[in-house]
């Protein structure tokens, strides 16, 4: 875990003339938070949740913004901010309202992905420099950013490493579009050697994360880093909620099939250790959540790829050696986006009669935690991209609760109206 934390803490919104006596309750204008990369909502529905509504949400993907824009239209708009479909690359930060509070974002993940290129910094797609020059021009006061585990590599540390030390040092500019990331990543080495926690400008935690141990019914890995401005109350990664252990136990002792009304089967065996989870030894933490509680209640999918709802069967699920999908009392296996669909093996369900298919699109929205009445725009392969790109939305919400609390207790970062002299 990476350990650093800015300057001092944002401004206080503008205050009121002097001589003026009576005071009347005033909302001021909140503070800006931002969203890079939207996707199809993962992240903003689940930071909404929390109580954080991105204000600003960026989005280059047109068939994403128009997801985006479709669910704000149908309800969801006290969750979904501004929806701007342009190129972060392009963007000028400094022309946002401040103060800015919070930056989130998930740069695409082909770079460093296990299934992806591995082309890491040299792909074209990296959006980090981005992202990060976007962390120097709105000076947040927390940052959150998120990726796939692959970025932990051995290949890609070197890479992660010089990430996290341009969150500690955001003013620390590259000297120009042509400097190597090495000769960046030597400079800000030697401006860190020795600068304690408490005089860097940002403070920051890494860590790897699943999923699975915040109550989303997958295991999903993911790099999550928070970086928190000097001044305000250093922002740790969220302790875990749920456990393999605590869902290993209620299996053993039967409540766990006693509560869904089904009998264990005689051949049902405990899937092989998998990801890193959280340790539960006293089964204090709930049980991790599984496929069958995900899909509880949906019905039969059609047989007919029509309507809106996305519960429609995709035909053509083979399995193959490491690739035996999913079955419905552990989470799910990672949900894939895949460029040009998934391959086979991936996003499969084994059923309770021994069959097995493709998660329905609408099932694989219910494992990352989507209203059931979120709607998806494209075809069939471009939502599947959408859906398993998402962040979980689960996942998303833990990682809001601690940043919300922190946010309250500063005026110029909170939503909650203040007296204010008029």
């Amino acid at each position: 875990m990476v350990r650093s934390a800015a300057h001092a803490p944002l401004p206080h919104a503008s205050r009121p003339a002097a001589g003026r006596e009576t005071a009347q309750l005033h909302l001021f204008s909140k503070a800006t938070d931002v969203e890079l990369f939207a996707g199809a909502g993962g992240l903003a529905l689940g930071l909404a949740a929390a109580g954080i509504a991105a204000a600003h949400l960026y989005e280059r993907n047109a068939r994403a913004c128009v997801t985006l824009t479709t669910n704000k239209a149908a309800g969801h708009g006290k969750r979904l901010g501004d929806i701007n479909e342009v190129d972060v690359r392009e963007v000028d930060w400094t022309a946002l309202p401040r103060p800015a509070r919070l930056l989130a974002a998930g740069p695409p993940c082909q770079p460093f992905s296990l299934a992806g290129s591995h082309a890491g910094n040299e792909d074209p797609r990296n959006e980090f420099p981005a992202t990060l020059r976007a962390v120097r021009q709105l000076q947040p006061a927390v940052v959150l950013l998120e990726n796939v585990h692959g970025l932990t590599r051995e290949s890609f540390r070197p890479y992660l490493d010089y990430i996290l030390r341009q969150l500690a040092f955001p003013s620390i500019a590259p000297a120009s579009d042509d400097e190597k990331w090495t000769d960046h990543a030597a400079r800000l080495a030697l401006h860190a050697r020795g600068v304690p926690e408490e005089e860097q400008e940002y403070a920051v935690r890494c860590g790897v994360l699943n999923a699975a141990d915040y109550g989303v019914p997958q295991q999903r890995m993911r790099v999550v880093m928070i970086a928190t401005k000097r001044g305000y109350p250093v922002v740790e990664l969220p302790a875990p909620t749920h456990s393999r252990d605590a869902l290993i136990h209620a299996q053993a002792t039967g409540a766990y099939w006693e509560g869904h009304g089904i009998v264990r089967p005689d051949d049902y065996k405990v899937p092989k250790r998998g990801p890193a989870q959280a340790e539960d030894p006293e089964h204090r933490l709930l049980p991790w959540r599984t496929v069958r509680e995900a899909l509880a209640g949906m019905g039969e999918p059609s047989d007919k790829e029509e309507g809106s709802n996305h519960h429609w069967l995709v035909p053509g699920a083979r399995l193959y050696r490491g690739h035996q999908g999913s079955v419905m009392d552990w989470p799910s296996k990672t949900i894939k986006a895949g460029v040009h669909g998934v391959a086979g093996g991936e996003n499969i369900v084994h059923l309770d009669d021994g069959s097995f298919r493709y998660f329905t699109l609408r099932e694989m929205a219910r494992v990352q935690g989507f209203p059931d009445d979120y709607v998806f725009h494209g075809p069939r392969s471009r939502i599947i991209g959408q859906i398993g790109n998402a962040v979980p939305c689960g996942l998303a919400e833990a990682l809001g609760r601690p940043l919300m609390k922190m946010f309250r207790k500063f005026p110029e970062l909170s939503d909650r109206p203040r007296m204010a002299a008029n």
